[in-house]
């Protein structure tokens, strides 16, 4: 597991380098094309229900046509576009899909402190908590600014938080539903008080992991994520609303 997973928006998991003890060869042009297009998809780049037309898209890559074609196919069965009359847009997630992902990330994140909690043999590991604490009093001292863009730096957190309880598979499942919910939360942060709470939460909760107060770790990551189903539940829908009034549809 690896920083490449959160902070390289155009790398999934699967498609990460080769070992160096054995070259890797280079993407063919059709999956370079399938993970731009897929990160440009997940990143907010295109209006919910915005038309992907084939031509646009095959200027902005500076290929042909054909590459493009196959990429929205491909996203069609990733379920991240829908093929209509007029070609293929991108998916509007549901609130009880965006919900659903949100439940599942809170599960996953809990399950990385109570592992820990559970059995004695396990700890966080001190190098990469200190390392993302240091990150995050850096952001307290030069807040950054409240965009889209802040869902990586969020996103980074919860992935560091879990890689540091020893379980991958954890992790890797976390990302991947973080990467899924990411063009619908990335709304979630537009405001100030919005980026300073969610730095002061961070920064509280590594604390607690840092000094071993687990019990208190995991309830304050509990409060933080949405500590009832009506609170995850909530915070999917705030995203989606301001997904909603941002791309000028309420």
């Amino acid at each position: 597991m690896d920083s490449d997973l959160y902070t390289q928006l155009d790398t999934a998991p699967a498609e990460r380098a080769a070992p160096a003890s054995a070259p890797a060869s280079a993407p063919s042009l059709r999956e370079e094309v399938y993970v731009r297009l897929r990160e440009a998809v997940l990143s907010g780049d295109f209006a919910p229900r915005e038309r992907l037309a084939e031509m646009r898209l095959a200027a902005r890559f500076g290929v042909s046509r054909t590459p493009v074609r196959e990429a929205l196919a491909r996203l069609l069965a990733d379920g991240l576009v829908e093929r209509g009359d007029d070609g293929f847009r991108v998916t509007l997630p549901t609130l009880a899909r965006l919900t659903d992902l949100y439940e599942l990330g809170v599960t996953l994140e809990l399950r990385g402190i109570a592992r820990v909690i559970e059995d004695p043999s396990v700890r966080h590991d001190p190098e990469i908590v200190e390392a993302e604490l240091r990150r995050w009093y850096e952001m307290r001292e030069h807040p950054p600014v409240p965009g889209l863009r802040f869902v990586i730096e969020e996103e980074r957190f919860h992935a560091e938080l879990s890689r540091a309880c020893g379980n991958p598979a954890l992790t890797e499942a976390l990302v991947s539903a973080q990467r899924r919910a990411r063009r619908v939360r990335m709304y979630d942060f537009l405001t100030r008080d919005r980026v300073d709470s969610t730095v002061t939460a961070h920064i509280e909760i590594l604390e607690l992991v840092l000094a071993g107060r687990l019990d208190e770790a995991y309830r304050a990551l509990h409060v933080h994520l949405g500590d009832s189903p009506a609170a995850v539940t909530e915070h999917a829908r705030r995203a989606m609303t301001q997904m909603a009034l941002h791309a000028g549809r309420l």
